[in-house]
């Protein structure tokens, strides 16, 4: 009885919000989002105006490029502990 009450109460919710965002009325303007690329240089003023000219190329340049750096920072992590003598593969597990 809980879940079909905790459904109908979330269903509620989201149906008032439906109905108070409907209640602005149209006519608006769309906005447009742009990042100021102006003062930029290199790197970051290519990286604006990727964002400026396609949305889908940056979200895609995005998705690939956060895990690579993440990879990168992990790898340069083990280096940097094991040259500083922390072993990470042999540890035994003091939880079990």
């Amino acid at each position: 009885m809980t879940v079909l009450k905790n459904f109908a109460m979330t269903a509620i919710v989201f149906w008032l919000s439906a109905q108070t965002a409907l209640a602005a009325g149209g006519g608006g303007e769309p906005i447009v989002i742009v990042a100021d690329s102006r003062k930029l240089t290199g790197i970051m003023a290519w990286w604006a105006n990727l964002y400026n000219e396609s949305h889908f190329y940056f979200m895609v340049l995005t998705v690939i490029l956060i895990p690579v750096i993440g990879v990168l920072f992990g790898v340069l992590a083990d280096i940097v502990m094991h040259f500083i003598g922390i072993d990470l593969s042999s540890r035994d597990l003091a939880e079990h």
